[in-house]
């Protein structure tokens, strides 16, 4: 097992430096510079500049001060947020964003397995056919969509009661949270509500369930300690990656609902070329879901011994 697990982290440590420099080698071929959108500025004042932030040097060496400060924990400074660098960014708005993502998960994970396993009790029946209709409509309707409805449906919903049931936008206590976070979790649950299904579907006709009908279990003993407790496996594999992306994917839902969560600096630094700001993002993004991927692996090891067995015969 000890084997399993170093072999995982050094994939993950060598996926987040693949990472960093296909980031920093993006960001050397995209048009333009971070000093280029100044108005009337001298070349001496340019120079200066790129001094200062090390543009004047050779890109290998540049590639090489890049990769040491990576290495420390240090992203840099922005070029464009005076005196503010990007590990200031991080640690003031991640939280919003974790956050955000936690309670969307949370959401996106109970109503995944609640609905999974009614579609697949309730199997050929309109039970299932309703919950496979919304699994469509998660999956395939963009979240802005779902966010611009949900902020209809709750003014409309706030005018008939002529006081505030929920606010349609801001931050600060649960009820701004409630909305957000159940928008940015529906695309996660519709693909956890099919996963499930099937999962419990293709286990119903496994050996040790029908042993277990057979010894007169009773049928809920036989869901929850068999099927229900086999059938999530699948579930929890893909909730790391779904926590990492979640957590750092709401882009769109930070934008719509006025939340000061990363995403919104993140899309300010793709509009400004702020190269710091956006090579130190990306690479915090990607080093946060790799760490999520490596830590399921780990736990399903744990979970399932055959996993390392497996890979240990391999």
């Amino acid at each position: 097992m000890g084997k399993y697990v170093i072999k995982r982290l050094l994939a993950g440590a060598l996926t987040v430096y693949f990472i960093a420099t296909v980031t920093f080698l993006a960001m050397h071929f995209v048009p333009g510079d971070p000093i280029s959108g100044v108005k009337a500025l001298r070349p001496e004042i340019r120079a200066n500049l790129e001094r200062k932030y090390g543009l004047d040097k050779p890109v290998y060496v540049q590639y090489k001060v890049f990769l040491a400060n990576i290495l420390k924990g240090d992203f840099g400074i922005s070029f464009t947020q005076q005196n503010r660098s990007v590990n200031d960014i991080i640690e003031a708005h991640f939280p919003v964003s974790a956050t955000l993502g936690i309670l969307a998960i949370v959401f996106a994970a109970l109503g995944g397995i609640l609905l999974g396993s009614v579609a697949a009790i309730f199997r050929g029946k309109f039970t299932d056919q309703m919950v496979m209709f919304y699994v469509i409509l998660g999956i395939s309707v963009p979240s802005f969509v779902f966010a611009a409805l949900g902020q209809y449906l709750l003014t409309e919903l706030n005018k008939y009661f002529g006081r505030t049931i929920l606010p349609v936008g801001g931050w600060g206590t649960l009820q701004h949270m409630l909305l957000p976070a159940l928008v940015l979790g529906l695309g996660t649950m519709a693909f956890l509500t099919r996963l499930m299904r099937s999962s419990l579907l293709e286990i119903v006709h496994q050996d040790y369930i029908r042993t277990a009908k057979a010894k007169g279990l009773s049928p809920v003993r036989i869901f929850i300690v068999h099927e229900l407790r086999n059938g999530i496996l699948p579930v929890i594999t893909i909730l790391g990656p779904a926590i990492a992306t979640i957590t750092t994917g709401g882009f769109v839902v930070e934008t719509v609902f006025a939340i000061p969560g990363l995403g919104r600096y993140f899309v300010q630094a793709v509009q400004q070329l702020d190269y710091t700001v956006i090579m130190g993002l990306t690479i915090f993004y990607g080093a946060f879901l790799v760490f999520m991927v490596v830590v399921v692996d780990i736990l399903y090891g744990f979970i399932d011994p055959r996993i390392s067995l497996s890979k240990r015969r391999a």
